[in-house]
């Protein structure tokens, strides 16, 4: 249920960025870095006011969160919506998703988890909806190039680094906001790097902009984290990372109540298996092996 509701919250972004983007000057990159600034300065805040210890870290566990702010932020942002603008949202948001398989790939390389057949199933049924969503079954509506391709397995790549690394700090007990904070703070100084100083200054003199921004920082981004890091201390990662797959769900269908946008059976039925994928990875094992083996049950 945690990562459910990050999941919903995450699929509120669009709805953000197509604000920002028809009614403010912004860039992309600059929505991201204001998005991960504000989002860990209230992380931070809330700390100070709630408990001042959780912002402490060990100095071994550093390179940890250096690398989710690095790359599960910073990184993944900044390829993710290159690939939007070069190949489109919909092969863009499929190679993000294929975050699941390589979670699963190296769970099974580097910590020798089994890939089951649930899983297997999971992740084929959670790819195939993503796919029906996404539209992409036609391909001559699409741009391809190879830099942009790049770039989005790199995003996917980017969202699984953020999964495994945010797991590995589960594991050293840290707490959600502690995880929050670091990360998203590391991430907005290494976006900084991409801003301009005029754009910034003028942001700030833009009360409504800067509005939307607050929000965006802490309705999807904080609160959405918060959600996913606390969902991640309770199931595995592979697991996560499937039922994260419910989040172009919620996006398809806000951009339908809210935009006017169309809402075609191929996306219907691709939620569908999306929903399925999630229903089906928490199953018990016991529960899964009988229903997949019903027949050979009911011959015996």
């Amino acid at each position: 249920m945690l990562i459910l509701l990050a999941a919903s919250l995450w699929g509120t972004l669009g709805v953000f960025y197509k604000y920002l983007n028809s009614y403010s000057h912004l860039s992309p990159v600059e929505i991201v870095f204001w998005r991960a600034l504000y989002a860990s300065i209230i992380t931070i805040i809330i700390i100070i006011f709630r408990r001042k210890d959780e912002l402490k870290i060990q100095r071994q566990n550093l390179s940890v969160f250096l690398a989710i702010g690095i790359f599960g932020i910073a990184g993944f942002f900044i390829v993710y919506i290159y690939a939007i603008t070069t190949i489109g949202m919909g092969v863009a948001s499929v190679l993000l998703y294929s975050a699941a398989v390589w979670v699963a790939l190296f769970g099974f390389i580097f910590q020798g988890d089994r890939i089951t057949k649930q899983k297997l199933i999971a992740l084929i049924l959670a790819l195939s909806g993503i796919v029906l969503i996404a539209g992409i079954y036609n391909f001559r509506q699409f741009r391809f190039g190879s830099l942009g391709l790049i770039a989005g397995l790199g995003s996917g790549l980017g969202y699984a680094a953020y999964i495994i690394l945010n797991k590995r700090a589960s594991e050293f007990g840290y707490s959600t906001w502690t995880v929050n904070a670091y990360g998203l703070g590391i991430g907005a100084l290494v976006l900084l790097i991409f801003q301009e100083p005029s754009a910034l200054s003028q942001t700030l003199a833009t009360p409504s902009t800067s509005f939307w921004l607050l929000m965006l920082g802490i309705i999807p981004t904080l609160g959405g984290g918060l959600a996913f890091y606390a969902g991640l201390q309770r199931i595995p990662a592979v697991n996560a990372s499937i039922v994260a797959t419910f989040e172009p769900v919620v996006a398809t269908t806000l951009g339908w109540l809210l935009f006017s946008e169309k809402l075609v059976p191929p996306q219907i039925l691709g939620g569908i298996l999306v929903i399925s994928s999630i229903m089906l990875i928490q199953l018990p094992v016991k529960s899964f092996q009988a229903i997949f083996n019903f027949r050979r049950v009911d011959k015996e």
